[in-house]
């Protein structure tokens, strides 16, 4: 098994960060691609973030309500 990091998307041409507003899944739960894992905002919108990759989340590197700079780690997923 390997560890795979999902890092914070580009949410926006000129969003050099995102927040975390809120955890769908949490640590130990299995994911499947395209599964909504998390709620990410900008100042101008919310999106669903849907899980790039299919396992199980491992680590939650960033809490919901943490400004994250685009590319920061959000989780780590253990994949087969």
């Amino acid at each position: 098994m390997s560890r795979v990091q999902i890092r914070m998307p580009n949410l926006g041409a000129e969003a050099e960060t995102g927040r975390v507003a809120a955890w769908l899944a949490g640590v130990g739960q299995v994911i499947a691609v395209g599964e909504v894992v998390a709620e990410l905002e900008t100042d101008k919108a919310t999106v669903e973030f849907e899980a790039p990759v299919a396992g199980r989340i491992v680590e939650i590197a960033q809490p919901a309500g943490v400004d994250v700079k685009i590319g920061d780690v959000l989780a780590v997923v253990e994949v087969d």
